[in-house]
This record gives C-alpha cells, sequence and structure tokens, in this order.
C-alpha cells in the first residue's frame, strides 16, 4: 500500500513527547548551550520562590491582587466553557450508526452525560443489539486527542455479535468538560473509568464487562485494572497499542517536566507536532482523522505530557504486579509506542489469563488499519473464550 502522501501529525503518547524539547537535545551538545540551560532552570526555581505565599508584614503593603486573579480565574473559566459547548454540539451530531440495506437499524444507540469523581461532565456513548440478550459489554477508553465517536464501526461490529458497548470521552476530550487536549491529571481519568465501570455494572447486573483502552487510554485501563476493586468487577481487558515505557528525548526532560507543568500547565509547545509519526498505513484514515475537528491536533500541552510520562512509568515499574485477564495488541512497526514494552508486560505480568497479539509491519492506530475488521474480530474471539471459561493458561500466543 502507498504511503501516506500528507503532512505528518501524531497521535497517542510518546510521539508527541518525544518531540517536545527537540531543538533543547540538539541544544545541550554544547557547553555554552548547557550553561543557558542551568540558568533558565535555576530561574524557575527562583520564580517559584517568588510565588511561595509570604508573612502580610502590614495591611499597607499589602496589595490587592484578588480581584484582578479572580477575573483571570472566571475569563479562563468562560474560555473553557465555550469551548466545552461547541465540542459537544459537535460529539451529538456525529453519527453513530449506518442503517442496513433495507433500512433497518443495525443497533440501538445513545448519547448521554457522567458527572466523574470531580463533578465534571463527561460525554459518553453506547450501543446495543437490536433483538437479544447480551453476552457481555465491552467499554471503551479512547487515546489522547481523540474521542469516542471515532469507535463507532468497532461498537456496530461489537453489537453484531451481542455484545453491548459504552464509551466516554475524558476531560478535556471530545463533548467532555475541560479545555481541549488538557488533561490536568491522569489519576483523574483513571478514578471516572472505575466511575464509569461501577455505574455500567450497577444498571446491567449479572452482565460481563471488559475494559478496553487505546495507546494513552490502554495505560489509563491498565492503571484502574491494578485496584481489587476494579479488577473484582472485570472480565478482563484489551489493550491496543498501550503508552508503556514512554521517555523524553532526553534526560533533562524528566528533570524540568513537573516544574513547566506546575508553573504553566497549559503552555502549549509550538514544535511538538512538526513532522510526527504516521499512525494508519490507510491514507483515508488519517485523513479522516486529522481532519475531524473533535480530535485536537494541536501541540502537546505541559502537564498532559508530563502526566503520559508520570502514568507510563508508574506502569513499567509494576509490571510483575498486574494480576488482571488481559490481551494486548501492538502493530511491531509502530513509532508512537513501544511494541516491546507491550512484550515485557506480557512478560512480566502476574496474570494467570494473559495473551498477547503482535502484528507484523501494523503501525499505531490498529482499529483504523485496513485489517480492522480482522483485527476488531480477534478481540471480539478472545472475550468470548473468556466468556466460555477458556483461561489461555501458559499459552504463548504470538498469534
Amino acid at each position: 500500500m502507498e504511503s501516506v502522501q500528507m503532512e505528518e501529525l501524531t497521535s497517542g503518547a510518546s510521539g508527541r513527547i518525544i518531540p517536545v524539547f527537540r531543538n533543547l537535545r540538539r541544544s545541550v551538545l554544547s557547553w555554552q548551550s548547557i550553561r543557558r540551560s542551568l540558568i533558565f532552570i535555576h530561574s524557575i526555581f527562583l520564580w517559584l520562590i517568588l510565588l511561595l505565599p509570604r508573612h502580610r508584614l502590614s495591611s499597607s503593603a499589602q496589595s490587592p491582587p484578588a480581584p484582578v486573579k479572580s477575573c483571570r480565574r472566571r475569563s479562563v473559566f468562560r474560555r473553557d466553557e465555550e469551548d466545552t459547548l461547541k465540542r459537544r454540539a459537535l460529539a451529538e451530531g456525529l453519527e453513530m450508526v449506518t442503517e442496513s440495506e433495507d433500512g433497518t437499524s443495525l443497533c440501538r444507540c445513545a448519547t448521554s452525560l457522567f458527572y466523574g469523581t470531580r463533578r465534571n461532565a463527561l460525554f459518553c456513548r453506547s450501543w446495543f443489539p437490536v433483538a437479544g440478550e447480551m453476552k457481555g459489554i465491552m467499554i471503551i477508553i479512547h487515546g489522547l486527542n481523540e474521542h469516542s465517536g471515532r469507535y463507532a464501526d468497532f461498537a456496530k461490529q461489537l453489537t453484531s455479535c451481542s455484545f453491548g458497548v459504552y464509551a466516554m470521552d475524558w476531560i478535556g476530550h471530545g463533548g467532555s468538560d475541560g479545555l481541549h487536549g488538557y488533561v490536568p491529571s491522569l489519576d483523574h481519568v483513571v478514578a471516572d473509568t472505575g466511575a464509569f465501570l461501577e455505574k455500567i455494572k450497577a444498571e446491567n447486573p449479572g452482565i460481563p464487562c471488559f475494559l478496553f483502552g487505546h495507546s494513552t487510554g490502554g495505560a489509563v485501563v491498565l492503571k484502574a485494572a491494578s485496584y481489587p476493586e476494579i479488577e473484582g468487577i472485570l472480565e478482563g481487558i484489551v489493550l491496543t497499542s498501550p503508552a508503556l515505557r514512554v521517555k523524553p528525548a532526553h534526560p533533562i526532560v524528566g528533570a524540568v517536566a513537573p516544574i513547566f507543568s506546575l508553573v504553566v500547565p497549559r503552555y502549549q509547545f509550538k514544535g511538538a507536532n512538526k513532522r510526527g509519526i504516521p499512525v494508519s498505513r490507510d491514507p483515508a484514515a488519517m485523513l479522516a482523522k486529522y481532519s475531524d475537528p473533535l480530535v485536537y491536533t494541536g501541540p502537546i500541552r505541559v502537564r498532559t505530557g508530563h502526566e503520559i510520562l508520570r502514568i507510563s512509568s508508574y506502569l513499567t515499574r509494576n509490571f510483575k504486579s498486574v494480576t488482571v485477564p488481559f490481551l494486548v495488541l501492538h502493530g511491531t512497526a509502530d513509532r508512537v509506542t513501544d511494541p516491546l514494552a507491550s512484550q515485557d508486560l506480557y512478560t512480566e505480568a502476574a496474570s494467570r489469563c494473559k495473551n498477547i497479539k503482535l502484528y507484523d509491519g501494523f503501525l499505531h492506530d490498529l482499529l483504523f488499519e485496513p485489517e480492522r475488521e480482522e483485527i476488531a474480530q480477534d478481540i471480539i474471539d478472545w472475550m468470548e473464550k473468556r466468556l466460555c471459561g477458556h483461561d489461555f493458561e501458559n499459552v504463548h500466543s504470538h498469534w
């Protein structure tokens, strides 16, 4: 298949983080540049010290910045709210399902709002089989910068096999609250995912549930499933191209990222998505993704990048403590997230039921590759075997 002939933009985690300090990495080759970098970091520390609360010396010496700060906060809130309302209207307008040739609906679908653990409104979608009982439920957690509406075709294939589907947009994504592309904490996304799962289980008692996560969404799902109360109500999890072992371009990035994330968390690095990495071998899928107004294609925000580095580091250190049943799928040609990290997860995890499938030559967005239907069917087959009680114990399944 021909390579994608278009300006490349990056999806997922590492491909957007790695270029962030590319110019800095090049500059550290000279002593003069190292000295400038150290002076800059020192200045940041001094700035932080100056921002620390100081004892009030006198009422006359204290300037009244509160009204100014309050006005700024209100202005930021209004901008975020306007941004959210525009995106929510777009999310509501997306077609969620197509009709068959005879005009009948292929599944029942709906949208709703779910209020997360911090009372932020999260935009959700659901798809159900038109007839018959559901054999299970799949809950989809999308990847960085995308949204749940992109998984409508996957949901249609799941419902045709008698699975119900729910999907949730993260904070700052799709039709959910927050500034587009800004994630103040992935731990909040993890908590929201757990709360969403518990709500779905309560509404569908007795029906087995699976969690699905793509890229950074895969990291979120893996961390959520590490909590016993969440693992206990799951039949298993499915991870595609999970963001594991994400590393910055240079060690200095890891050193300054926490500082920047505190001082200028919403700041966008302007060079972060120039000449990015292709995520699909299907040119039509690439065009559809990056012409979608609900897909964030701007430079990565500082706090968002730091959060990805943080959750990735945590998960990598704790591979051996993973006990949830899982299937991990990765393309061997993925240059956004590391397929070798998925292999290490499979090798080191303590899960009694674990499976891996590596697709030779496939890229990052597996469910948007030309072979997307076959990949979706691999996921469905794994879930059906789980429901039949197959444990896959000691099976090394590089399918």
